[in-house]
């Protein structure tokens, strides 16, 4: 997958957090795309438990083999928790591509109940596994694109 491919995944799973803001959740978006670079499936966040990312690898791990799902790339808005990339760990989905840090989230959530983030990077989470997953991010050149939805959102 390009960069240029990445970015416009980046902005298809920002849409699916946009319509899942829309609908009041919290604004996380994740695409699930395969090697032809065609999205497969979209997910946005139900709420604190139900993040968008574990949902989606969830809903993979049902609908594909861990073979093809190995050669698939999972994209997310912002850098999924420890549970989420756990999730995609288990899920056998071979890549993650991420749009902003979660430390940045975090610079605008601050101590919200609804988002206890955890100081635990994507990498150190996979790196403590034994299957090499790619992981690419963060796009410093669409993070602010897609921390829109989180900067009044969070202000409830």
């Amino acid at each position: 997958m390009t960069r240029d491919q990445m970015l416009a995944h980046l902005r298809s799973a920002d849409a699916a957090a946009r319509e899942a803001a829309a609908h009041g959740h919290h604004p996380f978006g994740a695409v699930l795309v395969g090697p032809d670079d065609a999205i497969l499936m979209r997910q946005g966040n139900i709420d604190t438990v139900h993040h968008a990312e574990t949902e989606l690898a969830r809903r993979a791990a049902d609908a594909y083999s861990p073979e093809f799902l190995w050669t698939c790339t999972l994209v997310s808005t912002g850098e999924p928790c420890a549970m989420c990339t756990g999730t995609l760990y288990w899920a056998n989905i071979g890549r993650l591509v991420y749009g902003f840090e979660e430390t940045k989230l975090l610079a605008l959530t601050g101590d919200h109940a609804a988002n206890p983030t955890m100081s635990l990077s994507s990498r150190a989470v996979l790196d403590s596994g034994q299957k090499k997953i790619e992981v690419f991010g963060p796009f410093p050149e669409v993070a602010d694109e897609l921390l829109a939805p989180h900067r009044d959102f969070w202000k409830r």
